[in-house]
């Protein structure tokens, strides 16, 4: 029994990333133009569209691009963001979905001329958290790994020392919608681009607890 445990619990450890074929995802709000070339996807995002619930500003739309894979149970997901915002509220950012009540987006977005780290949570009305850069950046890689009931959110401008931006609730056991999208609320659009979107999945907490707690010692 010993054995067998020991031969599982390595096997889960050893899972590696892989890069999500972009080819092979599902469109919500597909936009007009978007183009795929190896690892690498640009979309022209159209002007006025967002992804908000009701808070602050009193209204509610779901209508901006996104590109997706579903995946269930626990996982790390990354890509590296970049794009040409012109205008108030310009963002590029990934998505992890649920829903139309259940979601997160964490990317970059242009304020009041300045860049900004943004996310925004969504649970039937949406909050909003953003850290303010003090210069422009060619591009941000944005990190999610989503344990039992939580998904942190880090940042990266190297793609290898990232930092913790945002840990927020996602109801766990459930399949979630994992993506890339872009929205302009204010604008007449422009174009982001994503590069080397990976998704790792990770064993699940409670079976490697389970796994630890009852090897024979």
């Amino acid at each position: 029994m010993k054995k067998i445990i020991s031969i599982v619990f390595c096997s889960l450890l050893c899972m590696t990333a892989s890069a999500q074929s972009l080819t092979n995802m599902q469109w919500f709000n597909e936009p007009e133009q978007w183009t795929v070339n190896g690892k690498s996807l640009s979309m022209n995002v159209p002007g006025h569209c967002d992804y908000w619930r009701i808070s602050h500003y009193g209204f509610t739309v779901d209508d901006a691009p996104f590109i997706y894979a579903t995946y269930g149970g626990e996982f790390e997901a990354k890509v590296k963001i970049s794009g040409d915002y012109k205008v108030r509220f310009d963002q590029a950012c990934m998505m992890i979905r649920i829903d139309k009540e259940n979601y997160l987006k964490a990317g970059i977005e242009y304020v009041d001329g300045k860049y900004h780290l943004s996310c925004v949570v969504t649970h039937h009305t949406s909050d909003w958290s953003v850290i303010e850069l003090d210069h422009p950046v060619d591009f941000v890689w944005i990190k999610a790994v989503r344990r039992l009931d939580a998904i942190e959110i880090f940042y990266s401008f190297d793609d290898k020392t990232y930092t913790l931006m945002r840990n927020c609730w996602m109801q766990d056991n459930t399949p979630v919608q994992v993506g890339l999208a872009a929205a302009c609320p204010d604008g007449e659009g422009f174009t982001a681009h994503f590069e080397n979107f990976k998704v790792k999945h990770l064993p699940d907490q409670r079976r490697l607890d389970w796994l630890k707690a009852n090897s024979e010692k």
